[in-house]
This record gives structure tokens, sequence and C-alpha cells, in this order.
């Protein structure tokens, strides 16, 4: 925000702030008014005196109005913020690793810090802003989607020379020459706390047309950052102190010439993304099943045929984006489902069944992760099929857990189809003090899948307890049956 901005804001917020001091002027005004009708004897000359006033006092109001709009408009975009992850983010950071006749070889390393959410195919794209009239020699490990206007060049055509570049990852596969560390995963980063060694992505550039000195370089602007739509918000590049590298027989310690980050975080409502998952509730103590909420991720259009698929279809069209999710069709028309069962009741445990269920006929998700909210996780015992890691984003509170599946067993949720589910066991040790069955306790209070906020219930149709007077009843028709059978088996014998 600009020193002019903070300007207007603290004088708007002065003025809002003080509703006394309006009050009080209006109140001298008014009393003004009064003495000036009693020194101007002309009725005509006191009436154009109060229209002058009273128009005076409206123009003020009127601009005490717009100077409050100006200063809400000179708000910027607010940073996204998660809860479970507080301290989440991806840093891009850009290390100048030497200098050329014309700028600069720089090496561009993408790191995914989020806990929980990872950045699936067709992958990231980085955009930024040249500050000057920078060109793309050449590049590594990555690619430009638009090679620009470089018609002004003869001889060595720059690989790019659009004043606003889009960079995006290779694909596996590429040949040697053109990788290096880190780079051509399809853009696809692991989140940090599931596999630190692939949340990070790398690729060089050789910059020409720019500065060759530190004074003299020009930091870019504007980042952007679609992983692989939009929901991420860069912040602006900040010149750090230089990276530090180490050689490979550890002897050596290298450093780069120069060094900007850029910190982008993200938010499920600036992705403006419909909800891509539900809960299912259901116990063994209630034969009543909790489906998913009615048109949870969306309503089935029954306008347009295909927009679905009919779970006995013997045969699936192919689709052109192999990247839009072909569900099928359901009340809650939802790509994932996440069905939390309470299984059994133990003296000092319980235990509790998790199935997540894939109805997309087009994507399988490789490294999926589920993050739960639970006051009980501080109590848990054992997760028999999926990796768990305590996420504690208040610190001494553990009641968040991160789970995703065992590799080559169940990483991967497999499409929509008899395989197309993956499933595990919790088991929990009770807490005398806190644990119940009653009133929806035992179930999650909330549910991530793939960092996307999965639709919940309504807790008023949760699975309650059986009441006392049900038990009572069939307790007494139990006792009248076995009753009336010994007094017919007596009889019988009579």
């Amino acid at each position: 925000m600009s020193c002019g901005q903070k300007g207007l804001l603290s004088s708007a917020f002065s003025l809002f702030s003080c509703p006394s001091q309006i009050l009080n002027q209006s109140q001298t005004l008014l009393k003004s008014q009064r003495v000036l009708f009693s020194l101007f004897s002309n009725q005509e000359m006191a009436t154009l005196l109060l229209f002058i006033t009273r128009s005076f006092f409206k123009l003020c109001s009127f601009s005490l109005l717009i100077l409050f709009l100006i200063s809400c408009s000179s708000f910027p975009s607010t940073e996204a913020y998660d809860p479970l992850d507080p301290n989440g983010n991806i840093t891009i950071k850009w290390d100048i690793m030497s200098w050329t006749s014309d700028g600069y070889v720089a090496v561009v390393t993408i790191y995914n810090f989020q806990q929980y959410r990872h950045i699936q195919a067709p992958g990231w794209k980085l955009g930024w802003t040249w500050a000057k009239k920078e060109v793309i020699w050449s590049m590594m490990g990555g690619e430009t989607t638009e090679q620009g206007d470089c018609s002004r060049f003869k001889g060595n055509i720059p690989h790019c020379c659009n004043k606003h570049p889009t960079v995006v990852d290779l694909l596996p596969g590429t040949p040697y020459n053109q990788q290096i560390a880190n780079c051509c995963k399809g853009g696809v980063l692991n989140s940090w706390a599931q596999d630190p060694a692939t949340a990070a992505s790398s690729f060089q550039l050789s910059v020409g047309q720019s500065g060759t000195t530190n004074k003299t370089v020009r930091v870019p602007v504007n980042f952007t950052l679609k992983a692989p739509g939009p929901g991420y918000t860069c912040g602006p590049a900040k010149i750090v102190k230089p990276s530090r590298f180490v050689t490979p027989d550890g002897r050596r310690e290298t450093q780069a010439m120069m060094t900007w980050n850029v910190a982008c975080t993200y938010s499920q409502f600036l992705a403006q993304e419909a909800p891509s998952c539900c809960v299912s509730f259901s116990s063994f103590y209630n034969d009543t099943i909790v489906p998913c909420s009615k048109c949870a991720c969306g309503c089935q259009n029954t306008s347009q045929p295909g927009s679905c698929v009919e779970s006995k279809a013997s045969h699936i069209a192919p689709v052109v984006n192999s990247y839009i999710p072909l569900v099928r069709c359901t009340s809650h028309m939802c790509p994932v489902r996440v069905h939390w069962h309470i299984k059994l009741n133990y003296k000092e445990y319980w235990r509790v069944k998790i199935t997540i269920t894939n109805f997309n006929y087009n994507m399988n998700y490789t490294q999926w992760n589920l993050v739960v909210q639970h006051p009980n996780f501080d109590n848990l015992t054992q997760s028999f099929s999926f990796n768990y890691k305590s996420i504690t984003p208040y610190k001494a509170i553990n009641d968040t857990a991160m789970l995703w599946g065992i590799k080559f067993y169940n990483d991967m949720l497999l499409e929509a189809g008899p395989l197309g589910n993956v499933q595990s066991e919790l088991l929990f040790r009770k807490d005398k003090a806190t644990f119940t069955f009653e009133e929806g306790w035992a179930f999650p209070r909330r549910i991530y899948f793939n960092g996307d906020n999965c639709v919940m219930p309504t807790p008023n149709v949760y699975p309650g307890l059986p009441n006392a007077s049900s038990h009572q009843l069939t307790s007494a028709l139990g006792l009248l049956v076995t009753l009336l059978a010994a007094m017919a088996l007596l009889f019988g014998h009579a």
C-alpha cells in the first residue's frame, strides 16, 4: 500500500471513527444559523443564507461519502489464509547464478511448503511481467507457452520475447540435455508433509537485455501462479540474502549472485471452485445411513444428456479434455465421497472405518491425501492401511490429522468403478473425560480431500443413539415373548 493510500485511509477512518465530532460540528452550524437569523432582519437574505449553509453541509457529507468509497477501493486484495495450515505457501526462489554479456543465467525453484495441498496435473503455470525489455534467450527444465514477437532480432532468435511470459514444466521423458535437477514432472508438486523430496520444481533460463550487475538488474513484477487454475495470490518479489549451495562432495560452498523470493498463498474462495467432495456417515448403533447432501457439488443437468454417467453404462465415450471431471450420476454429483463409519466400541477403545470412493471416470488421484479434524486424534492408537501425520495447526491442540496412502499399495485412488476406492480403519483410545457417542461427538468436524473442503452433512441428521424409551420397550417385549414361550412349553408338556 502506498503512502498516499495510507494517508487517505487514515483520514477516512479518523472521520468515521469520531462521530461525536461530526455531531458537534452540525450542532455548531445550527447555532450559527440562529445567530445569523437574529442579525439579518431581511427575510430573503436569511433564506438565502440558510440555503447556502445547508448546501455546504450537504456538500461536506457528500465529500465524506466519496472519501470513504475511495478509501475502500484502495484496499489491496487480502492474502489467502488457511486456518489448518497458517504458514503454508508456495515460495518461488529466483537465483541469479552467473552474469552474461547482456544479462544473466538464473535458476527458478518453486517450493510447495503447504502441509497437505499439492498441485495436480496438468501442473503449475508461472507468469510474471518484465520490468524492462528483457528476453529469454534459452531455457532448460521448462518452456514458455508463447514465443512472442521476436521480429526485431536477426540471426539468433530468443526463446521468448513476450513482455508477460508464462512458463510451464517439461514432461517426464524429456531428453537429458534439456533437463536440470527437480524438473520435468509435468508441473506436479506433492505437499511438503506428504513427500518433501518431490515438493519442489526447477527450471533454468538465460535472460538478455537486462542488467548485468546487482545494481542494474530489475526484479520482475506481477507474479501469477496457476496450479492448474486460479486460486493463488502472489505477493511482490523481495530481494533476500543470496542462496548458498554445497558441492556434492560437501567440501565447498558457493552462493548465488543475487536472490529474490515470491510467496503465493491459496484460497478455495478465490479459486471459485464448486465443492469437489462430500462426506457421509453411518454407525453400528443406528441403522440410519446419512448420505451426502443433495446437490452438494452440483445438481444433475437433466436438460443436457451426457453431463454425467449412469452407473450401469457399458461404454463411456472419450472426452476431449481429460482433466474435466466426468462423474457418475448421483444425488450429490461429487467426484469424491468420504464415508466415516463408527464400526466398533470396546471398553477402552473405539474403531472407525474410512472409505474414499472415486466417482470420477476421468481421473486417477495419485498421491491423494485426506485431512480430518476430530478431538480424539490426540489419542489415535493405530492407522491400519493409511499413513498418518499430526498437523497440529493450533500447537498444543492435536485434533487434526493428515492421512494418505501407502506407496505401491493404495497411494493411487483409481477412477470410478469396482476398484475406485481406498479404505482403512482407525483405532482410538477413549478419553474418559470427553468420549461419548451422544450428539454426534464421534463424527469429524471437518474433512479435506486433496486440500479442498468437503461438504459435511448437517448436524441434525447425524445418526443418534437409540433413546432410553426404545430400550425399555425392547426389553419389555423381549421379557413378554420369553414368558409366553415358557408358558406354551409348560402347557405343551402338561
